[in-house]
């Protein structure tokens, strides 16, 4: 009867994890957070693959620590308790002992900080030579934060050196008009053909090729912001009067999301992000939509000679 029950357990455990497992799955394949995560968001990037790795050795180190420390305290509590030790030591120096607890903490120390530096020098640094070898293309994206919205510019679009220009705002809130009884998420739908997700899809989306090396320059017009997605490892402040730069890569297509993840005001959590990632031919099919949609503003590259004239008369004006 106990064996029975026990059997039950294990297997009803087994059930509820393979349930969270599979939701877990559903989810991080979307590129989001969802009730019951365990762990990261599925990793998109290299930089967030090496995120991830870095966090498992780090649960490893930390985990044998913990080990060491609660067996170490146990064993001194029975070994050194009153009853055995009515008369205590009075050795208060132990030169062995003194050497290798300093010692050890600076191997681990080392151990952790090695791997630590080379990631972070590989976040900050876009890999160009690595995408000339590859064949891959290199884009440039600055994101501007505003209360409480984000403006993207993409930098030489087409052959003319374009740059395309546009705001990207919360798509809906999931509130009820109490005329028609519809949410604006419905109405969002019926507009643009597809479901929002609340709170964290916008009217326009980041869309960039699978496989580019995107360098992203972020920045601020009026407070604090920081542009955040947890599938791309990237989370970096927007600073006004700052250009912040970092780079992602993504490995597989789909839409990933984000947040301003900076308290910069009264709407700060109505101010998402989305990055869709797309085949190259629909990207550039984007690109030629963009070029002709009143919503998204271009501007046109100076020459050579009227940029240097504009900055001479600047500084004129300046002087």
């Amino acid at each position: 009867m106990i064996r029975t029950s026990l059997r039950d357990a294990v297997t009803a455990f087994t059930a509820f994890a393979g349930a969270l497992v599979g939701l877990n799955a559903a989810a991080w394949a979307e590129g989001r957070a969802v009730p019951w995560q365990l762990g990261f968001q599925e990793a998109a990037t290299p930089v967030m693959e090496r995120i991830i790795g870095f966090h498992n050795l780090l649960l490893v180190i930390i985990t044998v620590i913990v080990i060491f420390v609660t067996g170490l305290l146990i064993y001194v509590m029975v070994r050194f308790r009153a009853s055995r030790n009515p008369v205590p030591s009075k050795t208060t120096h132990h030169t062995m002992l003194e050497v290798v607890w300093t010692a050890v903490p600076i191997m681990i120390l080392v151990v952790i900080a090695v791997p630590s530096f080379r990631l972070l020098y590989f976040m900050d640094q876009v890999p160009e030579k690595a995408a000339r070898e590859a064949g891959a293309p290199v884009m440039t994206i600055k994101a501007t934060g505003y209360q409480w919205y984000w403006v993207y510019e993409y930098a030489k679009v087409d052959k003319a050196g374009t740059n395309l220009r546009f705001e990207s705002r919360l798509a809906c809130r999931g509130t009820k008009d109490k005329d028609t009884g519809r949410t604006d998420c419905q109405d969002f739908e019926k507009e643009n053909g597809y479901k929002p997700l609340r709170l964290l899809d916008v009217d326009n989306r980041i869309v960039v090729p699978v496989g580019a090396y995107v360098r992203l320059q972020i920045t601020a017009a009026d407070v604090l912001h920081s542009w955040a997605v947890p599938a791309f490892g990237i989370k970096l402040d927007a600073v006004p009067g700052r250009l912040n730069e970092t780079w992602f890569r993504a490995t597989k297509k789909g839409v990933f999301y984000g947040m301003c993840s900076e308290l910069c005001g009264v709407d700060h959590g109505y101010m998402p992000i989305a990055v869709e990632v797309v085949s190259d031919e629909k990207y550039r099919a984007w690109v030629a939509r963009a070029l002709k949609d009143d919503d998204y503003e271009k501007i046109k590259a100076a020459a050579p000679a009227k940029l240097r004239t504009a900055l001479a008369k600047t500084a004129a004006r300046n002087d």
